[in-house]
Formats: C-alpha cells, sequence, structure tokens
C-alpha cells in the first residue's frame, strides 16, 4: 500500500505540469498491489473455488466505487484528499471520522508488514534464537525487533523523497513473486495438481474480507487523481488499475491454489521450498519491499500528532513521538502475530467501510440529484447493504479467530 503523503512527495516535482497518464497508472496500480497478493491463494482456498468469483466481484465493485469519488471530486474541485470528500459531505465530523479509520488502518498495515517481516525471515533462518538487551527471544519475534530497529532511523525523517519513487518496483515485485510461484510449481517440481474445494462456505467470509483489503486504494484516489495533468483521464485510470490488479491477484490466486490447495498458509511465500534459488527470490524481494514503505506508511499518523499539538518544532519530541509509534506496532506485532487474521480484520471492519460505504454515502449526500430512485441508487443502495454485512460478519469472524488464536 502506497500513502497519501508518499504520492505528494512523489509528486512534488510535477506540480507545475502534472503526471502523465502512464505516471499515474504506476501510482495506482502500486498502491492497489501491496502486501495483499501474499494472502490471494489462501484467500481463494479459504472459500473455495467460487470465492474467485467474488475476487471479480469485489475488483467491480470497488471499481465502480472508485469513480464514486470521482464525481464527488468533480462537484468540488476544492477536495485534495479522501477527509476532504467527509467534510464536503457531513461536515467536521465526517473529516474527523473517515480521518480516523484512514490511520487506524495505516498503523495496522504498518504492524502487518512486521509480522511479514518476521513470518518470512525466519522461514530463510529457522531455529534462529536472539539475545536482546538480555532477554532470550524466540526466531520469529527477534526478527520482528531487529526489523523495527533497522526501520527505526528511517522514520526520523521528515523528508520522504528518497523513498518516494517506488511505484514501478512495487510493480515490479509482484511480477517477479509471480514469476518465483511459476517456477516453483513448473520447474522445481511442485507441480499444478491440487484440485481444491468447489466451496467452503464457513471461509467465505474470511475471503470476502481479505478481498476487501487487497482492494481498499480509495482513500488514496484523490491525492492520486490531484496529480494529473489531465484529470478527465482519471477515470480510465481507474478501470486499467483495476483491471491488471485483478488480474494479478487472480493469477497468483489460481496458480497458488492450484499447488497447494487447503494446504496454503496466509502467505504463499510460506508454503515454497526453502531449499530452491527461486523461492529465496521470492522472499527477498518480499522482505526488502517493508523496508521501503514502513517509514512512509506511518508517516501521516506521525504528522497528524505532530500538527495537533505542535510538536513538530521540536526535533526530540518528534523523535519521541515516531518512535513510540513504532514500539507501540512491534507490541501489536508480537501479541498478534496472525498475518491472515489481521489482514482480514482490517479488511472487514477498515477497508469496507473506505472502499465501500464512505464512497456510496459520501456520493449520496454530495450528489442530491443522485437520490432521484433509479438504477444507479438501487445499486448504491445494494453496495451498502452487502458492505454493512460483509462489515459486520467479517468483523465478527476476524476477531473470533484472533482470539482463539491467542488462547492458542
Amino acid at each position: 500500500m502506497v500513502t497519501e503523503n508518499q504520492l505528494q512527495v512523489s509528486n512534488a516535482g510535477h506540480q507545475n505540469d502534472g503526471t502523465n497518464f502512464f505516471k499515474t497508472c504506476f501510482n495506482g496500480l502500486n498502491a492497489l498491489t501491496g502486501i495483499g497478493i501474499l494472502s490471494m491463494p489462501y484467500a481463494v482456498s479459504q472459500g473455495g473455488w467460487l470465492s474467485f468469483m467474488l475476487l471479480i466481484i469485489f475488483a467491480m465493485i470497488c471499481c465502480y466505487t472508485a469513480l464514486l469519488l470521482d464525481r464527488c471530486m468533480n462537484a468540488h474541485p476544492r477536495i485534495k484528499s479522501y477527509a476532504d470528500i467527509g467534510e464536503v459531505a457531513f461536515g467536521y465530523k465526517g473529516r474527523v471520522v473517515m480521518a480516523t479509520f484512514i490511520y487506524i488502518e495505516l498503523f495496522l498495515v504498518a504492524v502487518e508488514l512486521l509480522i511479514l517481516e518476521g513470518d518470512n525471515l525466519e522461514k530463510l533462518f529457522p531455529n534462529m534464537r536472539f539475545t536482546i538487551f538480555g532477554l532470550r527471544i524466540g526466531g520469529k519475534s527477534g526478527f520482528v525487533i531487529l526489523t523495527a530497529l533497522a526501520i527505526l532511523p528511517t522514520t526520523w525523517l521528515r523528508n520522504y523523497g528518497a523513498l518516494a519513487y517506488i511505484s514501478i518496483g512495487g510493480v515490479f515485485t509482484s511480477i517477479v513473486l509471480i514469476g518465483c510461484v511459476v517456477w516453483v510449481g513448473e520447474v522445481d517440481g511442485v507441480g499444478f495438481n491440487e484440485r481444491g474445494k468447489f466451496v467452503n462456505l464457513r471461509g467465505s467470509s474470511t475471503s470476502m474480507s481479505l478481498f476487501a483489503f487487497c482492494y481498499n486504494v480509495h482513500a488514496l484516489l484523490p491525492t492520486i487523481r490531484n496529480s494529473m495533468s489531465e484529470r478527465k483521464q482519471f477515470s480510465k485510470v481507474v478501470m486499467v488499475c483495476f483491471v491488471v490488479s485483478a488480474t494479478i491477484y487472480g493469477t497468483i490466486a489460481i496458480l497458488g491454489y492450484m499447488m497447494y490447495g487447503d494446504n496454503l498458509k496466509s502467505q504463499i511465500t510460506l508454503n515454497l521450498p526453502i531449499s530452491t534459488i527461486s523461492t529465496k527470490i521470492a522472499i527477498y524481494s518480499t522482505v526488502i519491499n517493508p523496508f521501503t514503505k514502513y517509514a512512509i506508511l506511518i508517516s501521516p499518523i506521525t504528522i497528524a500528532i505532530e500538527d495537533k499539538w505542535h510538536l513538530c518544532m521540536s526535533k526530540p519530541i518528534s523523535i519521541i513521538v515516531r518512535t513510540t509509534i513504532v514500539v507501540s506496532s512491534v507490541i501489536v506485532a508480537l501479541f498478534l502475530p496472525f498475518f491472515a487474521y489481521i489482514m482480514a480484520f482490517i479488511g472487514a471492519f477498515l477497508s469496507v467501510a473506505i472502499s465501500l460505504l464512505f464512497p456510496c454515502l459520501c456520493y449520496l449526500k454530495i450528489n442530491k440529484a443522485a437520490m432521484r430512485l433509479g438504477l444507479e441508487v438501487i445499486m448504491i443502495i445494494g453496495i451498502v447493504v452487502i458492505g454493512t454485512f460483509i462489515g459486520i460478519h467479517g468483523t465478527y469472524i476476524s476477531v473470533g479467530h484472533i482470539v482463539n488464536q491467542m488462547k492458542h
């Protein structure tokens, strides 16, 4: 996931001319093809082959709600961020609610990056033990802490220009991962022989929550749009990004499920045989990516805190604030190291609201004419109803899984 702050920095050099169509597509595509790609095979395994259709349906619905946000921005050109849309639609309270959802989501995705590092580094270096400040710590927990220590200095910087140019690299990483999975299946002997289940209703809620997480790019769309030189082309950018990302997600989901079936782990890299070069390439590319994204990911949170209490003028206090956020994310990652279930919770509770509910409600509020009963209003009401059901049910299921894992 790419943050709104990142896009503002990466486009700072284009304020006069704006980014062209292709650069904007790369920004949008990098935002869509984040760490969720690792869990796509697991998502399909949870719901069975029929849930693959949900992946496509979610892409279509989220693409439509993204276009609704574009209409909101066309109605009010002063909108520069997702929170602005909330304020235009529902006043200051709307801004606060939407900003809060975004900040919580960013923090939990930062937690996911640490869990991701711990899982994959433990696979590369099994049976490792660390002594940190006199404490004997297991491999996965130790890797989480060491990763945080390595990342920490980058969070103290206020200028993220050096970290901004990762859009093409992020897309390239996704392609490398797919290539490695194909190589493991075709050349390294794993094969594509698993049939899997046609449908698994018990796991369908988890599947939908994970799909919602993967397609949640809506908070970034206003910044992506405002960066363009030709904003009339933004609707085309949205459609290109969702079609390509759905293709990438669908490809990795099918390949992974055909390789490992119902034995899939939360991340496809954890299933790959560690002895092969292709697996090491896949894991290394997965491990490197969070190092470039963590600092940028939490920057909107730190900047909001510093601006709220006017702390940005004091460098030591700024460092303390940023360090506290990193330490907080480490604590959550250590106590809740459940990658797929945390992702499912984010998808059900936060992503559904940000990508399905809020766009529909804001559009109906801003565009009064849209309230007239017609096919589109029926569609929007249907999305709100479906989104509410997925949000409530998915949150209940994901929290239940987390609690059960904690008991074990």
